[in-house]
């Protein structure tokens, strides 16, 4: 009955996605309401309060605002464009280099922009004007960027990881420090994917004009300083100086004395940065306290002990579990944001898989690469609806069937980080703490 219950609350949280209803609410009522049918009206209500107080008093929750403020005032200055400029000097000479180039700064600019629509919507604005001047595939050039912004929810700092930490206890630090292996093969094996189809297909991606070794040099000096604010922050975690609170901090305090030194911050911009700011953790302190709602039901309907006992009578090998969990990543991918379909599943299946022997750190850089690729895959992935919503002379189904290459590669990544979890695990394997 109890399963029965969940099946029907579940279907009824996915029928308010669809007509429109924001995560938050849908959450909270789906929440809220299978509470009271499995514990009455009365403890659904103390739930209810309880569960928002604690929220609210969360210390670790702070980490976001934090995070959201650096991540907005580096958004608001030129680092896009900079990234940009630095990986097409050193790649644009080459077929496809301007594509490439893309994923080079689009793996830049997430790591400190932490969203994956973020990145996309950006470097569409950066990157494609480009693309155009040399006549690369419309589709292609979209794709380049779609997938390109899948890497802000897996290179660290990441808004996905914060509420992965949230959920289920883990450290946020070495979350964070596990990411930084597997963000360097996703970008990796996207070049290596834009290299291969140009090779077969030089059309799609005419090679650009060759930059000089001065031009190269210049280029650098517009992102070292945000290169030495990544390596400072993350540096600091995985040596132990400081956590990964206090870098949000740090990160905040040096982002705003970067930008400015730069001449780019006047107190019009920041007011709009604090505004937004406060609007985005409100947004997202929503969704967690929504997505704690409906945590607490599933824990009272015992689906995660049931889901357990159903793999243990029809003997699942872990494999095969990991396997069912990471096509509902990939299909719920496709029209949910990250953040939500991680604050939805984890409930359910971070107990489940971690049962079965997965190594907590291991199993969220894999729910997060589950879901990443949920967002290019058709036939909704939600970053190209963004890039195509930017681009209305490319309509979305050019842009999916550019994007096979690169879900082949996701392919291999997936493959190596089952077989090869040292990838994952082992710089948080070397932290000190």
């Amino acid at each position: 009955d109890e399963l029965v219950v969940f099946i029907l609350a579940t279907a009824i949280l996915l029928l308010l996605l669809l007509l429109g209803i924001p995560i938050a609410l849908s959450l909270a009522l789906v929440g809220v309401l299978g509470f009271a049918v499995e514990r009455g009206i009365e403890p659904a209500m103390i739930m209810l309060g309880q569960v928002g107080l604690d929220a609210a008093t969360n210390y670790s929750f702070s980490v976001l605002p934090l995070f959201v403020l650096m991540g907005n005032v580096i958004g608001r200055s030129q680092l896009a464009q900079d990234m940009y400029a630095a990986a097409n000097a050193f790649l644009g000479h080459r077929r496809g280099g301007l594509a490439m180039a893309t994923i080079g700064a689009s793996g830049g600019f997430a790591a400190i922009s932490g969203s994956s629509y973020a990145c996309a919507a950006t470097m569409t604005g950066v990157a494609v004007p480009a693309m155009r001047k040399y006549h690369y595939d419309p589709g292609f050039a979209g794709a380049s960027v779609a997938v390109g912004g899948t890497l802000g929810v897996l290179i660290p700092p990441s808004i996905g990881m914060v509420f992965y930490s949230l959920i289920t206890g883990v450290s946020l630090s070495k979350l964070m420090i596990a990411g930084i292996l597997p963000g360097i093969l996703t970008i990796i094996l996207y070049i290596g994917a834009i290299a291969i189809v140009t090779r077969r297909r030089p059309a799609y991606g005419p090679a650009g004009d060759r930059s000089s070794r001065v031009e190269k040099l210049q280029s650098l000096a517009g992102i070292w300083p945000m290169f030495l604010l990544f390596t400072l922050m993350l540096g600091g975690i995985y040596a132990g100086v400081f956590t990964a609170m206090e870098a949000a901090g740090i990160g905040a305090f040096v982002a705003m004395v970067m930008a400015a030194l730069r001449r780019e911050l006047s107190a019009p911009i920041l007011l709009d940065i604090f505004t937004d700011t406060i609007k985005t953790t409100v947004n997202l302190f929503l969704v967690f306290y929504g997505a704690l709602l409906f945590a607490n039901f599933v824990i009272v309907s015992g689906v995660p002990h049931t889901v357990a006992d159903l793999i243990t009578l029809n003997t699942f090998s872990p494999l095969t579990v990991l396997g069912i969990a990471l096509i509902i990543y990939v299909v719920l991918g496709c029209i949910l944001e990250s953040t939500s379909l991680l604050l939805l599943t984890l409930p359910i299946f971070f107990p489940v898989l971690t049962g079965l022997g997965y190594d907590p750190i291991w199993l969220g850089i894999f729910v997060i690469v589950a879901a990443e690729i949920g967002l290019i895959t058709p036939p909704i992935g939600m970053n190209v609806f963004v890039v195509s919503s930017m681009l209305p002379e490319v309509p979305a189904q050019k842009i999916f069937a550019a994007l096979v290459p690169f879900l082949a590669a996701d392919v291999v990544r997936v493959s190596l980080l089952v077989a090869i979890p040292s990838i994952v695990l082992v710089l948080p394997g070397m932290m000190s703490s």
